[in-house]
């Protein structure tokens, strides 16, 4: 489909009309103009995907019905493939296969990502693909992690994406993001509690020894 401007995959017609009604549509409008939004993977968004560990994935079927799929995994399970094309394998789940299904008869599809701790989300327009008949791509997404290989390649193709700005991102932190500051912690405490126990004794000591000089105290 052809678009004038890589947003207008998002601001459709009826979007630009509520732009134009609620007095957003000059300010995206010089937006556009500038050149808008991105459609490839730069070197700025492929670091971001590589952090994440997790994301969600939303599809709608040939009625418009919505779905969205949590999708998680380690950090760069979502790998980039080009400048224009994102990846990741597809492992045994609960087997609804609501999105294979939606996928087969509407490929729209669009990726939410979230980084809670740097309060930044990015959000990425596209059309996606399940691969199911292509070794060398299943080997490079597999994850050693797991026991068994993926069932099948989800291919995702950008065509546009946009970062939000941090407002009302609750700040939230990962195990592994939270790691190094509890460690840190947990060195300071154990230092400071060492450093106690140190002047508690050389506080007894010195008693003991003030203690020994007189004699050991009063006689009976």
């Amino acid at each position: 489909m052809n678009r004038e401007y890589t947003s207008d995959i998002a601001f459709t017609p009826a979007v630009k009309t509520a732009q134009e009604r609620l007095g957003s549509r000059s300010g995206y409008a010089r937006m556009e103009e500038k050149g808008g939004w991105s459609d490839r993977v730069t070197p700025d968004l492929a670091a971001f995907i590589a952090e994440r560990d997790s994301f969600y994935m939303a599809t709608a079927n040939a009625e418009g019905q919505p779905y969205i799929q949590h999708r998680g995994g380690p950090p760069g399970f979502l790998k980039v493939v080009d400048e224009h094309t994102l990846a990741f394998a597809d492992f045994s789940g609960n087997r609804q296969y609501i999105s294979i299904g939606n996928l087969s008869e509407n490929d729209k599809a669009f990726l939410f990502l979230m980084d809670y701790a740097g309060r930044r989300r990015i959000k990425i327009w596209g059309q996606a693909r399940f691969v199911e008949d292509d070794p060398d791509l299943l080997a490079r997404l597999a994850d050693d992690a797991y026991d068994v290989g993926p069932e099948r390649a989800l291919v995702f193709t950008v065509e546009a994406w946009d970062v939000n700005c941090p407002q009302h991102i609750t700040p939230r932190f990962t195990e592994r993001e939270m790691a190094p500051a509890i460690r840190n912690s947990l060195e300071t405490a154990v230092q400071q509690f060492q450093a106690r126990i140190d002047t508690l004794e050389a506080e007894l000591a010195s008693a003991k020894a003030a203690l020994s000089v007189t004699g050991g105290g009063t006689g009976g």
